[in-house]
């Protein structure tokens, strides 16, 4: 398994391309990564997928609360055992999150990348500080109305893109927004 993941994860990187200094050092630490169990929580960075949750026609993002970082941020999490692909991962981390079961990749999108950076992740309980490798990407609901947050703590909240790209803390989420913002325009 380790070996499909690997090479699945190679082929998408093999075919991203990364965006200035910062996101080209994000990927290249990734692919180093690759030579170990970039997969495993204990890693450094280990690798996550991760979804923007867009409504096109109503041009707004949905955002999650998340307690632990104290922050509007995506939605998304870990690899399950059997999954290899980031895409998947994605999809699923933000059916689960926010309920919606129609959500898709945006045609021009293609399923690709939208994003790729490593993330500081602060200690919690018995888990130390650590870092997600995390690969985002863009997905599309055309029924809003039905977010369901996992749990109360998980606050969901639909907003404006342009109103998500000036209230987010994380300025590599601003990133991520402005990119979506533009495969909207």
């Amino acid at each position: 398994m380790d070996d499909s993941r690997r090479a699945s994860l190679e082929r998408l990187l093999d075919r991203y391309a990364a965006a200035g200094e910062v996101e080209t050092a994000d990927v290249a630490r990734l692919r180093a990564a690759l030579a170990g169990d970039a997969w495993s929580r204990v890693s450094a960075p280990h690798v996550t997928g991760s979804a923007l949750v867009v409504h096109p026609a109503t041009r707004t993002v949905l955002l999650r609360w998340h307690p632990r970082m104290q922050a509007w941020l995506q939605v998304g999490g870990h690899f399950d055992p059997g999954e290899d692909d980031a895409f998947d991962v994605a999809v699923r981390e933000a059916q689960e999150e926010t309920g919606l079961g129609d959500l898709h990749a945006l045609p021009e999108q293609g399923g690709r990348p939208l994003h790729v950076v490593i993330v500081s992740v602060p200690a919690h309980g018995d888990e130390p500080a650590h870092e997600h490798a995390d690969v985002r990407y863009l997905l599309a609901t055309d029924r809003p109305d039905d977010i369901t947050a996992e749990s109360a703590e998980a606050v969901l909240r639909w907003q404006s893109l342009d109103d998500a790209v000036r209230g987010v803390s994380e300025g590599n989420l601003r990133v991520s927004l402005e990119r979506a913002r533009d495969a909207l325009t």
